[in-house]
């Protein structure tokens, strides 16, 4: 991405992190997430707490290949479950990796959750940066979503793509005008899935942990702890590179997403959504409410039962 933020020296910092991950037949993308975290610039021991579920390949001779392999730099725990069909969804595996990540931690107090998929490939500056955050006052840190290198978007997905993330810059320009959270400064992304959401493990505790739904209990998380009243952060430097792959293990994940843009692609058809004047409204709504005692929590608790903006607006797109 090439954002600079504010360095913070983390080196001294008096916080653990562990990492904690869901994964359904991935034997072929676990070794890349291990290297990947084995190389973090992040000086301590790294905690990961995997979660094998409801598969049937080799995800866990691979892990325990990279056990060996990565001995000394990463401490990985592996639970292999097989949930059943009522409950062999993203929120139970999810649930699983966090709550044994927060078995792995010395207490929750100084305790960092993170969370990730196995199909991610995070930079090596990843956890640094997310201390960096926590260090700044965040109690959850989102990372931004970028496509895999290795796996470009093809010529007619990527404008779509691009389109899609000039609109976001743009309502977040509008937020950072009309709301401005001295937590969450510019420049920031939007982003806060589970492929990177990091959470203090108090407040994690606190909110309830993940719920058990079939999809969305990454956002669902998000939102108990901001009900909380939690200072929710999307620093420029919190990223992660995810495969583009439509072929997802979770229900309503990035991989349906993918799939969307693509079928729109294919029709040549832009896509809508809503005018900036409904966030402009929006922005407003949440100042005045954040105005008050405990605006922050009532926020959280107010917004989802907000009518729908509608998709009334079409999407520039690049020449």
């Amino acid at each position: 991405m090439g954002v600079s933020m504010p360095k913070t020296d983390v080196a001294g910092l008096d916080m653990d992190l562990c990492v904690c991950v869901p994964a359904r037949n991935e034997a072929e993308r676990l070794p890349i997430l291990l290297s990947a975290l084995a190389a973090q610039t992040w000086q301590k021991l790294i905690p990961v707490s995997i979660v094998v579920n409801n598969s049937n390949d080799d995800s866990v001779g691979v892990i325990k290949r990279a056990q060996d392999r990565h001995a000394g730099r990463l401490a990985i725990q592996v639970h292999h479950v097989t949930f059943s069909p009522d409950l062999a969804h993203a929120g139970s595996a999810r649930l699983l990796a966090m709550d044994g990540g927060l078995a792995l931690l010395p207490g929750p107090q100084r305790g960092v959750l993170v969370s990730t998929d196995a199909d991610t490939r995070p930079p090596p500056q990843w956890l640094e940066n997310i201390a960096a955050a926590f260090a700044r006052g965040a109690d959850i840190v989102g990372g931004c979503i970028e496509i895999e290198e290795a796996e470009p978007l093809p010529d007619n997905v990527q404008p779509l793509r691009e389109a899609w993330n000039l609109y976001w810059q743009q309502v977040r320009a509008i937020e950072d005008m009309l709301d401005p959270l001295p937590w969450d400064p510019s420049p920031r992304h939007g982003d806060h899935t589970g492929a990177s959401l990091a959470m203090r493990a108090a407040l994690y505790v606190a909110c309830g942990g993940v719920p058990l739904m079939p999809t969305g209990e990454d956002l669902a998380l998000v939102r108990a702890a901001l009900a909380c009243g939690a200072r929710l952060a999307h620093p420029a430097d919190v990223f992660t590179y995810v495969s583009p792959r439509r072929d997802g293990r979770a229900v309503g994940g990035m991989a349906m997403a993918m799939q969307e843009l693509f079928d729109l692609a294919a029709k040549g058809d832009r896509p809508s959504a809503p005018d900036f004047e409904h966030w402009r409204e929006r922005a407003a709504w949440r100042c005045a409410l954040r105005a008050q005692k405990g605006g922050q929590a009532l926020i959280a608790q107010a917004e989802p039962q907000l009518p729908p903006m509608p998709h009334d607006m079409l999407l520039e797109m690049a020449p």
